[in-house]
């Protein structure tokens, strides 16, 4: 259900505001956008939901570089395998502050399991 609404959101066409940058970065914005509070999506299905199999390296770049300036619920994405990417002492404890205030259960090492959440 989760992975539906990611498509129709990287589908949805971008606000104005958005103009200046690629429509493959409007769709990434847009995908890691729908994902509700209390729920995580991956890297990989981030950049599936907007149309580039190939992009979770994209995806991750964006994160990084807009994730003020855009709003985006980066906390919410996580690793394919349920790991959140980001070292101890480089925002992991940050994140997963974050997903546990959203009622997501996180283990003290990172983990988030997938199963019911999308």
């Amino acid at each position: 259900m989760l992975r539906k609404a990611l498509i129709r959101a990287a589908k949805t066409p971008p606000k104005a505001e958005t103009i200046s940058m690629t429509i493959e970065t409007k769709r990434i914005i847009q995908a890691v956008k729908a994902v509700p509070p209390g729920k995580v999506s991956s890297y990989r299905d981030i950049a599936l939901a907007a149309g580039l199999p190939h992009g979770a390296r994209q995806v991750v770049r964006i994160l990084h570089s807009m994730s003020e300036s855009q709003h985006l619920p980066w906390h919410r994405i996580i690793k394919a395998d349920g790991n959140i990417a980001l070292r101890e002492g480089a925002g992991r404890e940050l994140q997963i502050a974050l997903l546990r205030a959203e009622g997501v259960e996180v283990t003290d090492a990172g983990h988030v399991s997938f199963r019911g959440k999308g």
